[in-house]
Order: C-alpha cells, then sequence, then structure tokens
C-alpha cells in the first residue's frame, strides 16, 4: 500500500510540474494559489459529478449506512493523514504510512460490525413481521 501511495505523490508531482510547464509555455502568469484555486476546483467538481449519482442512486433504495459510511470514510482518511502529518511537525510521533492504515482499518471494521448489527436487526424485524402476518392469515 506504501507503494500506491509513493506513486500517487509522483503522479501529483508530475501533473503539478506539467501544469506549471503550461503556465509558462503559454504565459498565464497564474500564481501557485490561482492554479490550486483552479485545478483543486475543478478536481472537486469532478468528483462531484461522480459522487452525484450514485449517492443519489443509494438514497433511492434507502442505503443511508452506505452512504454515511462513505462520507465517513472520506473524513477518516483526511484525518488520519492530518494527524501524522500534525505529529511529524510537532514532533509528538514518528509519521509512518502504517499508523494510517490501521487507523483506517479500524474504522472500516467497527463499520462493518455496526452494519452487520444492523443487518441483524432489520433481518429479526422482517421475521417478526412475517410470522405476525402469517399468524393473522391463519385467524
Amino acid at each position: 500500500m506504501g507503494e500506491i501511495l509513493y506513486r500517487i505523490v509522483e503522479w501529483i508531482a508530475q501533473c503539478h510540474n506539467y501544469l506549471l510547464k503550461l503556465n509558462d509555455a503559454y504565459e498565464y502568469n497564474f500564481s501557485d494559489k490561482q492554479l490550486h484555486f483552479l485545478v483543486i476546483g475543478c478536481i472537486g467538481m469532478l468528483v462531484l459529478l461522480i459522487t452525484y449519482p450514485i449517492f443519489r442512486l443509494l438514497a433511492k433504495h434507502k442505503m443511508y449506512l452506505t452512504i454515511t459510511g462513505i462520507y465517513s470514510f472520506t473524513v477518516i482518511i483526511v484525518l488520519t493523514f492530518a494527524i501524522e502529518i500534525g505529529q511529524r511537525l510537532s514532533n509528538t510521533g514518528t509519521m509512518e504510512f502504517a499508523d494510517i492504515m490501521y487507523g483506517v482499518m479500524g474504522f472500516l471494521a467497527i463499520f462493518a460490525a455496526a452494519a452487520i448489527a444492523k443487518g441483524v436487526y432489520h433481518l429479526i424485524k422482517y421475521i417478526i413481521n412475517r410470522v405476525r402476518r402469517i399468524k393473522n392469515l391463519m385467524e
């Protein structure tokens, strides 16, 4: 997984260098802040265009736990990276990718347990309602 992260960082650096070359070649003279504004704004809209129909479909099927799980997962990713970067900057610990992975895996494990518990609850509720209907039909 660490190798994947390094490849992503390399790819981002290559994209950054490419955009800077385009900026210089066409004499747009955008500042670094302006480039971040444009690029992150465009990436954000791309993410929105991809996630909107997915979340809408999930909401249509009343899969609210899945929607909140996806959102929570993204927050956990950002939070774990922020904690590791904070440890690095404040010298309160070592910045390790394994810490991020263990934190994310902890969330996924507890989320899975909660999802299973919810599924069992709904299964029991369904069985009870089904038994009641059969009982009412027999009367």
